[in-house]
């Protein structure tokens, strides 16, 4: 049997948090572990360690109890939800238990009049849209893997997609959250109303922080109405004409709620045509969704691009295949990775890669990459690209999901800024004892 970090044996481990969690299905000791689900842990952790036992906590209280009892143990966690992001991020190290906040996942309130929802951290994004979508309303992200994902997780990562364009980040969504420190203490942060402001803003010090201050237990978000009418065009053809547009998009009065720049490779793997592509969507009345597609088509036109107009089944299923598409790995060494550069160079970028999409006005992305000397090279031109005295508007390049060997030979988040001692400190601050997802952020924080 592994050793737990304070030489503690596993079974001492699950013996005193079963007296915590109850239920016997509530613990699973490593070994008892479905092969799938260990690998999915294994790409999160250091080679060489695995975990004593994943554990089910079904309440806050029962979460907070965990975190305490670990805190007076030594033991280190790492927090999870479905485990869909758990390759994201730097490799943990020394975990000695897994805790998850599956089976905390109950709907706490749908304010339907002032377009607010408070969830608990383990709910699935597939099932509060189902939800929300009974009164018309929807929580504005398009994360990774939707159907699986946890509202929790998704906070922890920073993940969202193209919405962003016209929704912004997972930050911009967040009104109030709800935590447990790594002592086992209960926190909150922000409220349930929209114009609640007051207070530190832990709820953007926590979002992204992939589990390292905090172990996220609920969330409150603002909702949007759902649209009367959708539609998105599609524009292929050459590099220097799809930049054109993009820059004509950008620039415009036209008000797409997604836009994307895509690689040749997934422009062809979807059936779209040949060339580098620009997706935008646009959702609102139906008036408004033809007039702003046809002006797009207008402005392919007299560029010399290809386009197309998807609606109503094709449109879906074509936003559908391109997140799975672009999430998707052909081979288990592919390393996928999140880009950020000035949206004018985003094209540049795409045509070096042979699987990619960036947001047009953000200049956020994906990329699959197939080396770590392919992650080091765009990392070395997003460096040089943009003057030296401007490090803000440098470009990075961040390894979501690679093989544990590629992420302990080459710095996952590359970061060059200098901020990591304030880093540090806020974490010293929150997370004392180091338990708390050691490894997995900036600087092996």
């Amino acid at each position: 049997m592994k050793a737990m970090s304070n030489d503690k044996p596993q079974g001492v481990c699950a013996s005193e948090l079963a007296s915590i969690v109850g239920e016997e299905n509530a613990i699973c000791l490593w070994e008892n572990i479905e092969l799938s689900q260990q690998k999915r842990i294994q790409q999160a952790i250091a080679s060489g360690n695995s975990p004593s036992c994943i554990v089910y906590p079904r309440s806050q209280e029962q979460l907070a109890a965990v975190i305490t009892t670990a805190h007076a143990n030594n033991w280190r966690v790492l927090p999870c939800g479905s485990g869909s992001k758990l390759s994201w991020g730097g490799l943990a190290k020394s975990i000695d238990v897994v805790v998850s906040t599956e089976r905390i996942n109950q709907l706490i309130e749908h304010a339907v009049g002032d377009l607010t929802v408070t969830v608990e951290a383990g709910m699935k994004f597939s099932d509060l849209q189902a939800l929300l979508a009974k009164s018309r309303q929807f929580l504005a992200l398009d994360p990774t893997a939707p159907e699986s994902a946890t509202i929790g997780g998704i906070v922890a990562t920073g993940d969202t997609g193209s919405l962003r364009q016209r929704y912004g980040s997972v930050r911009d969504q967040l009104l109030g959250i709800t935590f447990v420190r790594a002592d086992g203490e209960i926190a909150k942060a922000g409220g349930r109303v929209v114009k609640n402001v007051a207070g530190y803003d832990l709820m953007k010090l926590l979002t992204g922080s992939y589990g390292t201050l905090g172990f996220i237990s609920q969330l409150t978000f603002r909702l949007y109405p759902l649209a009367e009418a959708s539609g998105t065009v599609v524009l292929t053809g050459k590099a220097e004409a799809v930049s054109q547009a993009a820059d004509i998009l950008r620039g415009s009065a036209l008000t797409p709620v997604q836009a994307d720049l895509l690689s040749t490779k997934l422009v062809s793997s979807l059936g779209l045509g040949e060339g580098l592509g620009l997706i935008a969507r646009f959702q609102s009345i139906s008036e408004s969704v033809k007039e702003q597609s046809n002006r797009v088509l207008e402005v392919a036109q007299k560029l010399g691009l290809n386009g197309a107009i998807f609606a109503d089944d094709d449109e879906a299923n074509l936003w559908q295949r391109l997140q799975e598409r672009i999430h998707s790995t052909a081979t288990e060494s592919v390393i996928t990775c999140k880009i950020g550069v000035l949206p004018t160079a985003a094209v540049e970028v795409l045509t070096q890669v042979e699987l990619g999409l960036i947001h047009i006005s953000s200049g956020l992305g994906l990329l699959q990459l197939e080396s770590k000397n392919q992650v080091l090279k765009i990392r070395d031109q997003l460096g040089s690209a943009v003057s030296s005295r401007t490090q803000a508007n440098k470009g990075f390049l961040t390894i979501l999901s690679a093989p544990v060997g590629v992420k302990e030979q080459i710095d996952v988040w590359g970061y060059t800024g200098n901020a990591l001692p304030l880093m540090r400190r806020i974490k010293e601050q929150f997370d004392s004892k180091n338990i708390l997802s050691p490894g997995r952020f900036v600087g092996g924080i």
